[in-house]
């Protein structure tokens, strides 16, 4: 099963969902985190061009391609020379791909005959405009070292978020959204406040990649706390359990594969008990609710403690000191652990059902 986190800024997944995470990888799951807000200040309001040919017009790093890991940095264990027409042993036969291609394209169209689109298969490592390939792209997958001292902050965020996705094994992909603070809101009563009316969520971005990555189970953020971009993220998720569904290639069905987890620690310092405590915006269609779902991470919070430390920026600006974040943790979800009945240490996520 693949789950697909939506985590408004590098950070959020790692804090609200570190337990879930760390216990989905115990159990061999796939999980992929999608920072929607990851970016800093751009000129225009223009995508770069990677961003616009790219798939979710976001940079991607899929692991295990992360910033400290290349695999053209990796020499063989044991020498391999080429033979005498300078071919490499295990480099394959360019005919014999070629016939393969062929095949694979054929058992393609076959498959998606009885759709309105197709998609071609590809076998080989070849770049296009449309398929960067990793290893080639700037920033993704690099050894050459940062200079923190001279990085701006998304810079040095989005760093985190690699060294998180690495000790998780899970992948990170980065829709470099710039964050409100360079979209115009100044102030915590900006930032706390109501999305404005001319920065509309990011419907259509975020639908697209997390459609690409055909999951299982999205979680999105509730915006326990009001961040703007906490709930525009939400606001997308409310907006695809409304979808309707279409008699060509239809979507999936939302309902009983999307949840809101509740925003830590936003959750913990507002004594968030339910869903009655969120604002008027949080409005879910006709016909559903919401219920209750414990994730017992007891065993899980050493993982998730030792998983928030990598984001050094910002235990210090949301907790004080390591301390002051363990305290936090062990507070809220053990409270949660308590709403549910669990003994220990819990996660409590909110599921789309219909009665």
């Amino acid at each position: 099963m693949t789950h697909v986190f939506i985590a408004p800024h590098p950070d959020d997944a790692a804090l609200s969902c570190g337990g879930l995470i760390a216990s989905l990888r115990e159990l061999g799951q796939a999980v992929t985190i999608v920072s929607v807000y990851s970016g800093g200040p751009r000129q225009n309001g223009e995508l770069s061009d990677y961003q616009r040919t790219a798939l979710g017009f976001g940079s991607k790093v899929m692991w295990p391609d992360y910033e400290v890991f290349r695999r053209s940095n990796i020499a063989n264990d044991y020498p391999v020379l080429p033979d005498a027409d300078g071919t490499m042993p295990w480099l394959a036969e360019p005919e014999r791909i070629a016939v393969t291609q062929e095949r694979a394209n054929t058992q393609a169209r076959q498959f998606w005959q009885r759709s309105s689109w197709t998609r071609a298969a590809n076998i080989t490592n070849e770049e296009t405009e449309l398929r960067p390939i990793a290893d080639s792209v700037s920033a993704q997958g690099t050894a050459e070292a940062i200079d923190f001292a001279a990085a701006d902050a998304t810079e040095i965020r989005k760093a985190e978020d690699e060294r998180y996705a690495w000790l998780r094994h899970a992948s990170v992909v980065w829709l470099d959204l710039p964050d409100a603070v360079y979209r115009g809101y100044e102030g915590d009563d900006e930032l706390l406040g109501q999305p404005r009316d001319d920065d509309p969520p990011p419907y259509d971005l975020l639908r697209q990649e997390i459609m690409r990555l055909e999951p299982q189970m999205v979680y999105f953020p509730m915006a326990v706390g009001g961040h703007v971009d906490h709930q525009l993220c939400r606001d997308v998720g409310l907006a695809m359990l409304a979808e309707d569904r279409r008699w060509v290639m239809p979507p999936p069905e939302m309902v009983d594969h999307l949840t809101f987890y509740e925003d830590f620690p936003y959750a913990w310092w507002s004594d968030f008990t339910g869903p009655d405590r969120l604002d008027a915006a949080f409005q879910l269609p006709v016909g559903m609710s919401l219920e209750a779902r414990y994730s017992d991470i007891t065993e899980m919070m050493e993982q998730k403690a030792a998983g928030i430390r990598l984001y050094a920026s910002q235990v210090t600006r949301l907790f004080e000191n390591d301390q002051g974040m363990l305290d936090d943790l062990a507070g809220y979800h053990a409270r949660v652990a308590l709403a549910g009945g669990v003994e220990g240490f819990a996660e409590r996520y909110w599921s789309a059902v219909r009665p």
